[in-house]
């Protein structure tokens, strides 16, 4: 077993702390805030949902990354059935600057201010392209299984120079669901396109969805538990800066069976009408 799969093997599991959770209402933006019990210098995380999928569906995520060390802030807004990956963005700015500036739990945590990062799963991607491009001061972006949402998130992603992991689907790179191939050659910063065997694109999202019902796909463990590991590395690895996890910062680096890294071959062709009707933009 190489060392990525053993560091993988052992993120998969929750971390060494106790996690405290809070209520993101506070700042007048619905949502929720999930802590380490202790900690000094961490690094802030903003959360950006799917597409009618509330933040309670990331639960268990979310208290996977605190219980790493890491504060992560989730908005659940633009939850309607044509939302806009824009004022989301707004949100995950107002969830970052929340949980950099103000008090959070006992006091027993401080948070770093220029470390922070957002990660956005499916639709959610778009808001957090968004968010990065408004705020040079975030360093790190994840897209989980990236789906198009308007043509200004793409053209965001021109402009963000934060490091950024792109997860996908094999055979998903580019297709009518997903613009992950679009983002990794287009994206204006260090960033690569990480393809993740046997996993499912809305598989993240924890429970029972009207989406799953009808066979769209639905919650699904095994990608949850491998999602929760390679983003919590690469969280760790960068906005962390814990040289035991940097393996997840390197671009081109080995991670073991979890992932490829692909190769584009061609640039993508602009995304056809159907596709922008999808978007909801």
């Amino acid at each position: 077993m190489t060392d990525a799969n053993k560091l993988v093997k052992q993120l998969q599991r929750r971390g060494p702390h106790r996690v405290l959770q809070g209520d993101l209402g506070v700042a007048g933006v619905p949502g929720l805030i999930y802590t380490p019990e202790s900690g000094v210098n961490l690094p802030a995380v903003a959360f950006a949902h799917d597409w009618v999928t509330p933040v309670k569906r990331y639960r268990k995520t979310l208290e996977h990354l605190a219980s790493w060390g890491l504060v992560v802030a989730a908005p659940d807004t633009e939850g309607g059935v044509l939302p806009s990956d824009g004022k989301l963005a707004l949100d995950l700015g107002t969830a970052l600057d929340v949980i950099t500036e103000v008090r959070l739990g006992t006091g027993d945590i401080t948070v770093n201010k220029a470390k922070r990062a957002v990660a956005g799963h499916a639709w959610g991607t778009g808001a957090a392209l968004i968010a990065a491009a408004a705020d040079p001061r975030i360093e790190a972006l994840a897209a989980l299984y990236p789906a198009p949402t308007s043509p200004r998130a793409e053209q965001a992603s021109a402009t963000v120079l934060a490091q950024a992991m792109i997860l996908a689907r094999p055979g998903d790179e580019q297709s009518m669901t997903s613009n992950a191939g679009v983002l990794s050659m287009r994206y204006g910063g260090p960033t690569e396109l990480r393809l993740v065997p046997d996993s499912e694109p809305g598989g993240l999202a924890e429970g029972l969805s009207v989406r799953g019902a009808l066979g769209a796909g639905g919650a699904d463990k095994s990608t949850q538990k491998i999602v929760r590991a390679l983003l919590t590395g690469f969280l760790l690895g960068t906005v962390g800066d814990q040289k035991d996890y940097k393996i997840f910062a390197e671009l081109d680096a080995d991670w073991g069976d979890t992932s490829a890294v692909w190769t584009p071959h061609a640039e993508p062709e602009e995304p056809s009408l159907l596709q922008k009707v999808r978007s909801l933009a």
